[in-house]
């Protein structure tokens, strides 16, 4: 597998017109798979979109699907032995509707695979959010799976997308802040200790690693690719997810990336890019930067900033109703070898810190 540094901007970007929401084609009815945080927040970005029909809505329980369909508007909602008694789980019926076109999956981790699965073997095109599954070997029988049945299929790793790292690609990719020798990159945030919570659940696929390392790693990815080697460290809570994890990455050039995730401390969450001529910096979250900070050489510091539409998923939801509409099975900004490239890459780390899942070990793909 060659995986190339990051490929540049989706067709429809546009650095100095962030508008995403005009329709590009025919309307897409969407079903949702799951009713969290994550559901709600893309859910209300998606409503946004001139092209979009919020169809269908599953979740485990009648309430909360019933709640999140009033909320957002959707026609449909199932849930777990219902409508009709049936014994199906909700997102079996949701993706057995023939009304839906694209589903939107945000499970915990652990369930993507079955779900996204279930999605694609019943015509559906998938957006399932990050990590696109558990292990590589549950990524490469879904990345079959979409291209035997020539469905869109998609990881949502919606930081790709933002004006923030696709003008910091832009830049590097310009040549002006010269060869690329290291990057930093850091992201976290104090999560309250449960044992039950998805964030910490092994059954569920918990720890950093999964949930947010690869907000971080895309700074790395797009300006140097994937790398020759991993040196991987972690703490690990006593149900053995990681709390915190720091990859180090190289690569034949000589060049270092260094990439720290963490669930119990505060920290400045930004992301550095040094160059032979100068460097980038963001300015807020490293995984939506609101700015850039560019410096050439010791002086000519310049700050770009940024706006969006709603909470920034738009620019991802385009990219996947414009592939869809286009007859595309996969995004070239977000292909599927890369998303398979990096599970390989966890897998590894996992190895490294002794985390393991019972995906691991499972038997019937």
């Amino acid at each position: 597998m060659s995986i190339q540094r990051f490929v540049g901007r989706p067709d429809w970007y546009d650095t100095f017109n962030p508008e995403t929401l005009a329709a590009t084609g025919t309307t897409l009815r969407w079903g949702v798979v799951a009713t969290g945080g994550i559901a709600r927040t893309v859910t209300a970005d998606l409503a946004l979109l001139e092209d979009a029909e919020l169809l269908a809505v599953s979740s485990r329980s009648e309430k909360s699907a019933a709640a999140f369909a009033g909320e957002f508007g959707f026609a449909r909602h199932y849930y777990d032995g219902g409508p009709d008694g049936l014994e199906s789980p909700g997102y079996m019926q949701l993706v057995a509707d023939p009304d839906v076109d694209v589903v939107y999956i945000a499970t915990p981790h652990a369930q993507h695979f079955d779900i996204a699965k279930a999605a694609l073997e019943h015509g559906k095109h998938v957006l399932c959010e990050k990590a696109l599954t558990i292990t590589a070997a549950e990524a490469r029988v879904l990345i079959a799976l979409a291209r035997e049945k020539q469905l869109f299929l998609m990881e949502a790793v919606w930081a790709r997308f933002v004006p923030g790292f696709q003008r910091a690609m832009e830049i590097v990719a310009s040549g002006e802040i010269g060869e690329v020798k290291w990057v930093r990159a850091d992201l976290g945030f104090p999560a309250p200790v449960d044992d039950a919570a998805r964030i910490w659940a092994p059954a569920d696929g918990g720890g950093a690693l999964l949930d947010i390392t690869v907000y971080p790693l895309l700074w790395a990815w797009g300006t140097l690719g994937a790398p020759t080697s991993l040196h991987a460290a972690a703490e690990l809570t006593p149900l053995g997810v990681d709390a915190q994890n720091v990859l180090n990455l190289s690569y034949p050039s000589g060049a270092q990336a260094q990439l720290i995730s963490y669930l119990g401390a505060h920290g400045p969450r930004t992301a550095s890019v040094a160059g032979s001529k100068g460097f980038i910096e963001t300015v807020g979250s490293v995984n939506n930067p609101k700015g850039l900070r560019v410096s050439v050489g010791w002086d000519g510091e310049r700050v770009e900033t940024f706006e969006h539409p709603g909470s920034g998923y738009t620019y991802q939801l385009r990219e996947v109703t414009r592939c869809i509409q286009a007859g595309l099975t996969e995004s070239t900004t977000m292909p599927l070898d890369d998303s398979l490239a990096v599970m390989e890459l966890f897998d590894d780390a996992r190895r490294q810190f002794g985390v393991s899942y019972w995906n691991d070990t499972r038997t019937d793909l």
